[in-house]
């Protein structure tokens, strides 16, 4: 996650709370997922073969997730990551307040995102009902398209840099 997003990406010390927080986040978004799942599909409880594996399902890659991740971490930095730092009269450090305010936006935006069938459906075609990698990149991209369209910018990857641009 090195990589910069847009010229001005120089918080380093949110870049890091992101970093250091992605492990825990992770499982945290597909607890989301679920729950979403079970909202939108199977209001009533019913146990089928299909209800039962998203549920139980604890082993699946996160390459995937992981990368719709770092982009809504590299939006979040673009419209929220000032460079400057607050005093904090708490007795936190900065490093864990920009922990706590990228966890509470990244589930945030989950749970809006997951309100959409077509979310919920990709999520699990590239993590829990994950088959191929070409079913899952295909998830993948149009995940970022319906960020990007919901956020209002462009990623666009040249030369291995990534760029985020307001459309």
């Amino acid at each position: 996650m090195n990589q910069k997003f847009f010229p001005l990406d120089k918080n380093y010390i949110l870049r890091q709370a992101q970093e250091s927080a992605e492990a825990q986040l992770l499982p945290a978004l597909i607890a989301i997922l679920k729950e979403s799942y079970v909202q939108l599909f199977n209001p009533l409880g019913l146990q089928d073969s299909l209800s039962r594996q998203i549920a139980q399902a604890s082993n699946f890659p996160t390459t995937y997730i992981s990368a719709i991740y770092h982009q809504l971490a590299g939006i979040y930095r673009y419209k929220f990551g000032s460079n400057q730092l607050e005093f904090l009269f708490d007795g936190r450090t900065h490093l864990e307040k920009y922990q706590e305010d990228w966890t509470e936006q990244l589930c945030a935006w989950m749970r809006f995102f997951c309100q959409d069938e077509t979310f919920v459906k990709a999520v699990l075609k590239m993590t829990i009902l994950f088959d191929k990698d070409t079913r899952a990149i295909c998830a993948e991209n149009m995940i970022k398209v319906m960020i990007n369209e919901h956020f209002a910018v462009k990623v666009i990857k040249r030369k291995g840099v990534l760029k985020l641009k307001t459309a």
